[in-house]
């Protein structure tokens, strides 16, 4: 993690003291660009075509895709990338949150406020989920970033005060508080926490790592396809597991 260059991209995207009237006036979303001006800072670097796709980040030996959800959607991407290149897919999470509501009509912001929920990387197993048929190629990696941010809504939900249903407008990175790698298989085994007992149900997991019990139960899903930990019975209706041994892994699985 390196906080001064990722101050730096933060001014070259936003500026140092940006107004507010100027959000959403990029053409893509700002979080996307400075995370994308963070991990690389040369501008001949980004949005560079690849055959028929274009790679946010192609130094000419790699490939970084910036990603805020949705991985289904790059499935074709990646199969094209990485029959040539490595992949680093970067999926930038919410850690600290503020919410600020913008009135469609009068433009009108409202004191932002501070959301209660904390977020971590334990987030991105939905997403890993998407696109679990590629975890097992070691060209692939992650890097989630936790970044402090404002998040700007409009006003525009089915409810009676417009907030249910409403559409997300922009995220203003603030800070960086972290960044958590996934660089080969066995780096996933960092989301088995100290302290779950031998062996373990999702709900222990659940319980340890302080994450929901539909999460850990998406992360034990993936670290049994990963060969990470395997199936040792049942308690009542939940499956029992245990860590496997790290062995050397091969792209093939």
């Amino acid at each position: 993690m390196d906080e001064k260059r990722f101050e730096a991209a933060k001014k070259k995207i936003i500026g140092q003291s940006r107004e507010r009237t100027g959000i959403g006036t990029f053409q893509e979303k700002t979080i996307h660009a400075v995370i994308k001006n963070y991990y690389a800072p040369d501008e001949n670097t980004h949005e560079v075509p690849i055959g028929k796709y274009v790679a946010d980040i192609f130094d000419g030996e790699s490939v970084w895709e910036i990603q805020n959800g949705n991985f289904y959607k790059i499935r074709e991407k990646l199969d094209a990338f990485l029959a040539q290149y490595p992949v680093t897919i970067v999926y930038p999470i919410p850690h600290q949150k503020w919410l600020i509501w913008i009135d469609k009509e009068t433009g009108e912001l409202s004191p932002k406020r501070k959301s209660p929920l904390t977020g971590n990387a334990y987030r991105a197993f939905p997403e890993l989920y998407r696109i679990k048929s590629y975890l097992k190629n070691d060209k692939l990696r992650f890097i989630f970033p936790l970044v402090d941010m404002e998040e700007y809504r409009l006003l525009n939900g089915w409810s009676k005060d417009r907030k249910k249903g409403s559409r997300r407008y922009d995220r203003i990175p603030v800070g960086l508080f972290d960044e958590i790698t996934v660089e080969k298989r066995e780096d996933y085994l960092q989301f088995l926490p100290e302290g779950l007992p031998d062996p373990f149900t999702s709900k222990d997991l659940a319980k340890t790592a302080k994450i929901p019990l539909k999460i850990a139960g998406n992360v034990l899903h993936i670290l049994n396809y990963l060969d990470l930990v395997e199936r040792d019975g049942k308690r009542g209706n939940a499956y029992l597991y245990r860590r496997n041994a790290v062995r050397s892994l091969s792209a093939n699985g």
